[in-house]
């Protein structure tokens, strides 16, 4: 699957919201993400002409299995990313932002290797 970097983002942030509060809003994802509303509507209709997501009568957002896929790949490296860095003595807030910047680029063999480093499944 190639996406764009927003596009995981996106994806990511409707899977921990719905974590999170049990349902994904396009308001909710611009606080988050800190975007204009209109820039997730225009990706929101991206990624539903894409069928990574659906939205219902009441604009609630679900990941579509291939959306889902994507999501739960970017929170899993997200995860373990910062975990791996605030193990090396970086801050939580750094960790968290740089590990944000590093999954979308890491390659799957080094990602792997960080896993087994850290004796993660």
């Amino acid at each position: 699957m190639n996406i764009h970097e927003s596009a995981e983002d996106y994806l990511e942030m409707i899977l921990m919201l719905r974590m999170e509060k049990g349902y994904a809003r396009s308001v909710d994802i611009a606080a988050r993400l800190g975007v204009t509303k209109p820039s997730v509507s225009f990706a929101m209709k991206q990624l539903r002409e894409n069928g990574y997501i659906s939205m219902d009568s009441e604009s609630l957002i679900t990941l579509t299995e291939k959306g889902e896929e994507i999501a739960r790949r970017m929170y899993t490296r997200h995860t373990a990313l910062t975990d791996f860095l605030m193990g090396m003595g970086v801050s939580a807030a750094a960790a968290r932002e740089d590990a944000c910047k590093i999954e979308h680029d890491i390659s799957q063999e080094t990602f792997d290797a960080i896993l087994k480093h850290m004796k993660r499944d």
